[in-house]
């Protein structure tokens, strides 16, 4: 329904992250639980869904609290988790701080979101990124509210803001950069808080985030290859760590490996290789063949995911 995000600047591409900060220590059933339901869906699934259709990638979830339970349900959705292993004794400032540190190389700009406001809509993010700022705060009748666009180029500034108002402050402390969008996107300002109002709102953001939701696996006899496995290539590109990465995707180190060794029993030749030395036991690469199936593999999914759309606004 909406295509990826890739703003042209010259002959530069832009590519665009979701971060959502989800590590904060909440009660069970409690409002700002990331699992409380609003309509049928939890609040964490519905801004990661919004994130996905907005055309965001990689889409990052700071972790602490309940962290299995979070990572459990959104284990299909192709995100990317960083645990805060000290959320009981940081802010959720400390949070955001991780998952931009992170981001920081993975992407040209960023769309941050705390976990507690579930109802912005795909179309607002867009927008946003189309102002082509370093830095964008949404408002709604004159009322700020999140989500907020960071620029790579500022992120230096933002984390070494040393006040006490967390990420609200390091904003206003650049306010020189600063730009506000007016959207008529009432979700940006209602937070858990606000439950009721949520849920008057559950129709009109449900209208918004119907998408074609594609799984595409690769099968001989069995699955062998699928957003998992991308995933898990990916990040093993990235980190040179299968331990990292299977941490990262919230799977086991065991069953990472069984991933890798099933895929390469399919394919006939290594996709991955261990280079032994040094303090921490050496590193992990793909190898030619292996960054070259996960190339073509990504083109492919690209072109099948572009069709999809095409056919679903075409049709629907």
């Amino acid at each position: 329904m909406y295509e990826k995000v890739m703003i042209m600047m010259g002959d530069n591409v832009k590519k665009t992250g979701g971060l959502i900060a989800a590590a904060g220590k909440f009660p069970k059933k409690s409002k700002l639980d990331p699992l409380y339901k609003i309509g049928s869906i939890t609040v964490i699934k519905r801004e990661v869904l919004t994130f996905q259709i907005a055309g965001l990638s990689p889409i990052v979830i700071v972790v602490g609290y309940r962290a299995g339970e979070i990572e459990h349900q959104l284990s299909d959705y192709g995100v990317i988790f960083i645990r805060n292993q000290n959320y009981e004794n940081t802010d959720k400032f400390d949070s955001v701080k991780l998952g931009l540190e992170y981001m920081r190389d993975q992407c040209d700009q960023i769309v941050y979101t705390p976990v507690n406001v579930p109802m912005v809509t795909p179309d607002t993010i867009q927008k946003m990124i189309s102002t082509k700022k370093p830095l964008v705060v949404p408002s709604y009748h004159g009322k700020s509210g999140r989500p907020v666009l960071l620029d790579r180029q500022i992120l230096p500034r933002i984390m070494n803001y040393q006040g006490e108002s967390g990420l609200k402050g390091a904003i206003e402390s650049i306010s020189d950069v600063r730009t506000f969008m007016e959207v008529e996107d009432e979700g940006i300002i209602h937070t858990t808080d606000d439950l009721k109002r949520l849920e008057q709102l559950v129709p009109l953001h449900n209208r918004q985030i119907a998408h074609p939701f594609l799984r595409i696996n690769l099968e001989r006899e069995s699955m062998f290859f699928d957003a998992r496995t991308r995933l898990l290539l990916m990040q093993i590109q990235e980190a040179h760590s299968v331990r990292e990465a299977s941490s990262r995707m919230a799977v086991s180190y065991s069953k990472a490996w069984s991933m890798l060794n099933k895929l390469e029993d399919e394919l006939g030749y290594s996709v991955v290789e261990r280079i032994h030395g040094g303090h921490k036991g050496g590193n992990t690469y793909l190898t030619q063949k292996g960054e070259e199936f996960l190339e073509t593999y990504i083109r492919f999914e690209n072109n099948v995911r572009k069709y999809a759309d095409e056919e679903y606004k075409r049709l629907f």
